[in-house]
């Protein structure tokens, strides 16, 4: 696929699949915005995929999100893609889930994809054409133990992608959602009460998932790039599962 020409917007981009998608974008031509609030990391991926000065903050700010996209029009004049990958677990049932856990998971997970889509559809409108990508989960449309706050905000994300693919369907502006399973990168080891081991990760995989192994970043991020080219022009509203199975039971 190639995005030669073509602004991008990664929110999320300093580590994991956010990160497999910027570099995969820029791969494939693309003038890749880095945006993260992890700025020593979010400098490291700008620098080696070429990118410009990436954008450190918060997206749960409106304010941020807004100052991203005027940013990116400044630099670039358009923004054509918007991968909203930023987002944090918490590894909690209800009881142990704090006011403040459940708070900062909703306004990362959920405020930030809208906010940050708010302001991207501004400008896709008014071009005539874009494409947004928010990063859902499998946990967004089945339930997990343990996990009540990122299951929550992650059927939060399918809705809000479904409802602005209607709301924008003749604006040109097509989007979708990609919704992993498990995946080897660091969020899988986050929030635990000790950090798994290869063997633990093996086992979790023989357990869990029908083929039998975590997904590579990678292979999230070119369903990623997929949905965001004219060869997904017909699909909007979509949740796409990208899972190895594990939905399909």
């Amino acid at each position: 696929m190639d995005f030669t020409g073509q602004t991008v917007i990664i929110t999320g981009a300093a580590s994991g699949m956010g990160e497999a998608t910027a570099r995969m974008f820029a791969a494939a031509g693309a003038q890749v915005v880095v945006v993260d609030r992890n700025a020593e990391g979010a400098s490291r991926v700008a620098a080696e995929i070429g990118a410009g000065m990436p954008l450190a903050g918060d997206v749960s700010d409106s304010a941020f999100c807004d100052q991203v996209v005027a940013e990116t029009l400044a630099r670039h004049g358009r923004v054509d893609v918007l991968v909203n990958a930023a987002g944090i677990i918490l590894r909690a049932n209800a009881l142990n889930t704090t006011d403040e856990g459940w708070q900062r998971m909703m306004n990362v997970n959920v405020n930030g994809v809208f906010f940050m889509s708010r302001a991207a559809v501004a400008a896709m409108k008014a071009q005539g054409k874009g494409a947004i990508i928010n990063f859902g989960s499998i946990w967004g449309d089945v339930g997990a133990a343990g996990v009540v706050a990122y299951c929550a905000s992650k059927g939060a994300v399918h809705q809000i992608t479904r409802a602005m693919a209607l709301d924008h369907a003749l604006d040109g502006i097509r989007i979708n959602a990609v919704c992993p399973g498990e995946v080897n990168t660091p969020m899988l080891a986050s929030g635990r009460d000790k950090a798994p081991s290869a063997a633990d990760l093996q086992a979790l995989a023989d357990t869990t998932i029908p083929m039998k192994r975590l997904a590579q970043p990678e292979e999230i991020a070119s369903v990623v790039l997929f949905l965001a080219s004219d060869a997904a022009s017909y699909m909007t509203g979509s949740m796409v599962a990208v899972d190895a199975g594990y939905t399909a039971r």
